[in-house]
């Protein structure tokens, strides 16, 4: 079949079908945001003539009497499937059932350590998503897979092109954080049951070592990633690549990246379920009830006329808390609150603990995730802050935007596609932005931001327009079908 038969056949087909896989999935399991994307991407797929079924582990933590979780089939190599439907949703969601290896109290490890087989618990996982397929009849157009825990399905699936199952079936391979690849000691190469043949430098060999990222990236039909900018920077240098820039330069030309949405059911100010105080641009005057409700939750005076910053987020590095760790006590002197929630690093709660000490009246940390606590915070702020070293795509600028609370970031990855530097003369831009990784630089934008938010006419229409923008997940899902019709026609 020729790519012209191949695309009228595409085109005459009711639904692409499309095995979406992953490691967790909202509201099942979360400790990221992968999480979300699992969950909010192939909803917004299956409005766009695509078949989707989602599967990951069935963790001990998912609840199957809450999901209702129903048996499927049992799988050649030990275990079993079971699926469940959610409540207005069209996406079937399958769990691979194994107790040994998804019987735990958590996803990945415990007390600050990954577990010791995580190889081996991922490579059942991926050996068990094909045996799934085969075993239901349910043959994918395409499996989309997602980071390392993923990443060796399109490596299984080179072995089993003389398959006529599997022979037309194509990968795509999607990078969340290229800092997170799956790397390990090459003996588990015995435990893939692939060939010592693959364990090159041209496929999985890595340092002597075994990489199931770099796997996928070899052997996907497309790999892609969460913002256009982060698909430039990791083919740039090992700052971004890890190690992985070759592959992907080689690649180039097989290399997308596509933006995040967000769910704008889930994020809205007007509707929102943990608010007490709902709001939207026709009721803008109860966002500041929102700042005073936040100010009481967390410790700190209301002052309606002071810059409240936000921050939610992991306190690590990567987000940039060494530098605002450096810039602190430079902005606190100013006319400035910040209340920042999270989990991470022990060093960076002492940070602010010595900091609220300090100024008791400018700062608070909520040291824990609490979803009420998270929504307050975008909802209450007037600014949020993310000064990541580098950021895939992140979703606290998109959702900040939604909550009428401006973004302050670094221009790197999704932040830089996703937040236009704010000029006060043209009134042009979405927030504040920063290019070099230094606490001046952050101080220069927060010092930005708190002079335009002083002209209150300009910070009200910088406000109605940021929440006017439209980042759902419709846009993105749309680009999507377009990279697996471009699979689609490869493979016919």
């Amino acid at each position: 079949m020729n790519s012209g038969q191949a695309k009228e056949k595409m085109s005459a087909d009711e639904n692409i079908k499309i095995l979406f896989v992953a490691s967790e999935v909202f509201p099942f399991a979360k400790t990221g945001g992968l999480a979300d994307v699992a969950s909010a991407l192939p909803k917004a797929l299956s409005k766009i003539n695509c078949n989707v079924k989602v599967i990951l582990p069935k963790y001990s933590t998912i609840d199957a009497i809450k999901y209702d979780l129903e048996f499927v089939c049992e799988l050649p190599n030990g275990g079993a499937v079971k699926k469940c439907k959610l409540k207005g949703s069209t996406v079937e969601f399958f769990f691979i059932e194994y107790e040994y290896y998804f019987g735990r109290k958590a996803l990945y490890g415990e007390n600050g350590a990954d577990y010791a087989d995580n190889a081996e618990r991922y490579i059942y996982f991926c050996k068990a998503v094909l045996d799934f397929a085969r075993v239901t009849g349910f043959k994918p157009d395409v499996i989309h897979c997602n980071d390392w825990q993923a990443a060796l399905i399109p490596v299984y699936l080179e072995t089993l092109r003389k398959d006529p199952f599997f022979k037309n079936t194509g990968t795509v391979m999607t990078i969340h954080n290229l800092a997170y690849q799956g790397i390990f000691h090459k003996d588990t190469m015995y435990a893939t049951g692939l060939p010592w043949s693959f364990f090159t430098r041209d496929r999985l060999e890595y340092w002597d070592h075994l990489n199931f990222m770099k796997g996928g990236l070899v052997f996907a039909d497309i790999v892609n990633t969460v913002s256009e900018t982060y698909a430039r920077e990791i083919q740039s240098s090992y700052d971004y690549g890890w190690g992985l820039e070759g592959i992907l330069q080689a690649r180039k030309h097989d290399v997308y990246g596509i933006l995040n949405g967000i769910d704008s059911r889930d994020w809205s100010p007007a509707t929102d379920k943990y608010l007490t105080n709902k709001f939207d641009i026709l009721s803008l005057g109860r966002k500041l009830e929102n700042k005073k409700l936040l100010s009481g939750k967390v410790g700190v005076p209301f002052k309606p006329g002071t810059p409240l910053i936000g921050i939610v987020s992991r306190f690590a590095d990567q987000k940039g808390f060494d530098i605002i760790g450096q810039a602190l006590e430079l902005l606190l002197q100013n006319d400035i609150q910040l209340v920042a929630q999270g989990v991470g690093e022990q060093r960076y709660f002492e940070m602010f603990r010595k900091f609220r000490l300090k100024y008791p009246d400018k700062i608070s940390v909520v040291e824990s995730f609490n979803e009420r606590i998270a929504h307050l915070i975008y909802a209450g702020a007037d600014m949020f802050l993310m000064p990541s070293r580098f950021e895939p795509c992140g979703l606290s600028q998109l959702i900040s935007y939604r909550y009428g609370t401006i973004p302050i970031v670094r221009e790197t990855g999704g932040l830089a596609d996703s937040v236009k530097n704010y000029d006060p003369k043209t009134g042009q831009g979405t927030g504040f932005v920063f290019k070099n990784y230094s606490p001046w630089s952050l101080l220069d934008a927060v010092s930005r931001a708190g002079e335009v938010y002083r002209t209150k006419e300009l910070w009200a229409r910088l406000i109605l327009k940021d929440m006017k923008l439209d980042f759902s997940w419709d846009i993105s899902a749309g680009k999507y079908l377009e990279l697996y019709k471009k699979i689609i026609v490869k493979r016919k």
